[in-house]
Formats: structure tokens, sequence, C-alpha cells
């Protein structure tokens, strides 16, 4: 057997390529959208993709399942479980609870493990050659490492009313199902640390049935299903304002994106003109070099590992939109776009110049020390912005601060004080400035960013409040 977990940092998603090399044939589960990974990998081991597969109707990204079907030829095989309304609306090889599907020699059970959504399935891997007993599952959102899918997204990012407290249950009697698998049985999830489909994923890449027998919380209410229910919906983190769409396009129909598009290059003119039009302008450069100079309306979003999930958050996928970027960047972030959708880049520029060359001048952020931040505190008429998740501000925050989500700023600008001066500060910068450059654009003068925020406060030896 061969077996390459592809890793997209990004989005913290896992697929996997999985292939029988005495016949020269592989699957893939859960492809990312730029598929071109899997056909070199195809390549490079000389086997054909005959197969693709995914876990469940995805909301975090865009499977590239129909884009590798359509350059390969290979078959979907996807989850026909769930009930009216969780069908995939496309041609696909339908899969039940017990259905077996071999890939060459590797023999593939699927298991219908519905909470996280109620078509989600894993698949049992059986290496027929090796042993007649299962080796791998993979999991998608059902388990992952220390933690087990979200019921509560269908319901908050897709607005399906009443889907939460029924996934959770549904969650529960899949745990007791996955409880009885053999212990030696590796776990092969669909996310890591950092992604929004749960709340305390590990930093490490699998695990094993018994492992997470002893060490994930979902195991130890073995016998209290209220218990787990609660503790499953409470403190989840915002989901991302895409995910909506995502579940939307995961389903139906769609144009496809067989390779990653090469962006157009503005002139300054073509620049201003877009500009002039309204056309939103993503600056993509690091925090520091924002608060440097900015052109005006400008919203820096940093080219970073949560690059496209800001981007999701913030940008609509009916309109276009201009990136400010080097062009060295322009492949890994258009990938990142087209992770989960965003397609729509009317162009680029390559640096903030385009702006002054036309005779036009930068803003300037204002950046404040821990220190100062301090000598702040003691003078009135100063808000304290903090602009971290929910869970994250009841953990621990800046004593007096306020609590405005980032994601969800631009609804809730009526909690942001015009008449005095505001600082604003996340974790460690990233999000803050995010949120600087979202309240210059909407016309605040008088904001000032922490960058170091919680992080560098805490370290710093100061104090925090607990509780809302």
């Amino acid at each position: 057997m061969y077996f390459q977990h592809v890793y997209d940092k990004t989005l913290a998603q896992a697929s996997y390529f999985i292939g029988c090399q005495k016949e020269g044939v592989a699957m893939v589960i859960d492809p990312k959208r730029d598929v071109d990974t899997y056909l070199e990998i195809a390549e490079q081991n000389k086997m054909k993709i005959t197969h693709i597969a995914e876990t469940h109707i995805h909301a975090d990204f865009l499977s590239g399942a129909r884009e590798l079907a359509a350059l390969t030829g290979a078959k979907m095989y996807l989850s026909d479980e769930g009930g009216e309304g969780w069908q995939y609306e496309f041609p696909h090889v339908g899969l039940k609870d017990g259905d077996t599907f071999m890939v060459g020699n590797l023999k593939i059970e699927v298991l219908h493990t519905p909470g996280h959504t109620p078509e989600s399935i894993s698949f049992l891997l059986t290496d027929t050659p090796a042993s007649p007993e299962p080796v791998m599952l993979f999991t998608g959102d059902f388990v992952f490492v220390g933690d087990i899918g979200r019921p509560d997204l269908l319901e908050k990012a897709a607005g399906i009313k009443g889907t939460q407290d029924a996934g959770a249950h549904q969650m529960y009697k899949s745990v007791q199902r996955f409880n009885a698998l053999a212990d030696y049985i590796q776990v092969w999830p669909g996310h890591g640390a950092g992604s929004a489909c749960g709340k305390a994923l590990g930093a490490v890449p699998s695990s094993t049935v018994g492992y997470e027998k002893v060490r994930n919380w979902a195991f130890q209410y073995k016998n209290d299903e209220p218990g787990f229910v609660k503790y499953l919906l409470e403190d989840q983190p915002e989901p991302p304002k895409y995910f909506a769409m995502m579940k939307k396009l995961n389903k139906v129909d769609r144009p496809l994106m067989t390779e990653v598009p090469k962006l157009k290059k503005l002139t300054a003119r073509e620049f201003k003109e877009a500009k002039d039009k309204g056309i939103k302008i993503v600056d993509t450069r690091l925090k520091n070099e924002f608060a440097q100079g900015f052109i005006p309306g400008t919203i820096n979003i940093q080219g970073t590992n949560s690059f496209s999930t800001w981007c999701g958050w913030f940008l609509s996928y009916n309109e276009p939109f201009i990136l400010i970027a080097k062009e060295s960047a322009l492949d890994d972030l258009t990938r990142k776009l087209m992770r989960i959708g965003l397609d729509n880049i009317y162009g680029y520029v390559e640096d903030v110049s385009v702006w002054t060359e036309l005779g036009n001048a930068l803003e300037k952020g204002s950046v404040v020390s821990t220190e100062e931040l301090k000598s702040i505190m003691k003078s009135n008429h100063t808000q304290f912005v903090d602009m971290r998740g929910v869970a994250e501000y009841k953990a621990g925050h800046i004593p007096g601060s306020d609590n405005v989500f980032v994601g969800t700023l631009e609804k809730n600008l009526d909690k942001i004080r015009k008449d005095e001066q505001v600082v604003v500060f996340c974790q460690s910068g990233d999000r803050s400035t995010i949120g600087f450059s979202l309240l210059a654009k909407h016309g605040f003068k008088n904001v000032k960013s922490y960058i170091g925020g919680v992080s560098e406060w805490v370290n710093s030896g100061n104090p925090v409040e607990t509780g809302i």
C-alpha cells in the first residue's frame, strides 16, 4: 500500500492519497481544490487515480473532487446518507453505511458517523494482502486528535435552524460506535490544530482509536449524554462567514477550475479607476509594513496561513477585489483563495507606490507599546477594544476592555466610539490590524493599534480579567 498525507496548513485541512502499488491505482480522500498536488503524486508513483471520496459536504473549504474527477476520469464516491436535503446534487457513486468497495487490493468499508453533519461518513481501510483486519480509519470531521467535530456549524454558519442539538445527540451515538473499534486502528482526521471545525484540535496529524479513548474529552462522557451535549456545544469559536457558501457550493453543480489562474497586473490608472468604482482592495503586506504607510480604504489581511479564512469573512463571492502583493507571492495567495472559492480577483498591484505615483498620499497607522498602553489606560476618554472571539475574551482579557469580534466588526461599528480615542488589540496583532484597517476605511480617525496584544500583555506580567 502507498499512503501520503497531504496537509494544507492554511486551513488546517488534511487530504489523503492512498494507492495499491500492485494494481497501480489510487484513491484521494477529501481533496483540496488545487488538485495538481495529487496529479504530481500519482505521476511520481506511476499510479492512476481511479477513486475520489469525501467524508461529508464540507463547510470550511471548496472540495476539489469534481476538478480531480474531470482531469482523471475517476469516479466520485460520496455519501447518500442523511436523508432529504443532505444529498449531493451531481452524479456520483452513492455510499451507505456498511457499503464496501475495492481500490486495487485495498478494501474500503463505509461507516455512517453523523453528528458534525447528518450525511457524514468515515472510511475504514483494510490492506487485504497484509491482514484481514482493518488498520486505518479516515474520520473527516467526526473524530479529530483530542476533539470531535462541532454540530453547530449548520445552524450558526448556514442558518439551518434546529440542527445543532440534534447533531450533538447524533454525535454522542457515533462516538459510542467509534468506541467499539479495535484500539490499534490508526485514526486519520480531516483537520488539525487551527481549524474552526472544533475547539481543541491537537497538533499531531494522526492518532489511534485506543489513544483517543484515553485522551479525547468526548470519550469521558460514557454514561452522560446531557453532559456530553452541553460541553460539545459550549464555547465553540465563531464560524467564518464563508462557511455557508462552501456548504452550498460543495453540494450543487458549479463551474470548475482545473488549474491555478494567472492574475492580471493593473496599471496605476486601472488601479485608480477600480478603486474609484468601489472595488475592494486587500493589502497582503505584513502588519508593520501596513502601519508605515497604506492606501486609504484598503483592508490589511496579511498573506499568512490565515489569509484565506479572513478573506472569507470580508470579501463577497459576487464582487471583484484587488490584491496588493508581490508577484512572487501570487501563486500562493491565489491557491489560498481558490481553496474557499474566492475566484473573482480583478487583478493585482505589487506595491503601494502605485498610489503615490499618481500624486496621492499614504495614511499611517498608530502603533502603541505595552508601556504606552498602560499610560493611556491612566487617562480618560479612551475605549479599549478586544477583537478576539467571545470564548477567548471570556478566558482572559485586559481589564476594562470591550469585546467586538473582528469578523463581525462591520456589523457592529456602532459599538466603537467615534468621539473618543480607540485602542484595538487581539492576541498577537494580526486580527487587530485587520480591525484597524476596517475602522480607518469607515472613517474612524483616532484609532491606535496595540500590536503586542494580550499575549505580550500577559508575558509582561500584567493582570487579566475573566468572564464577560
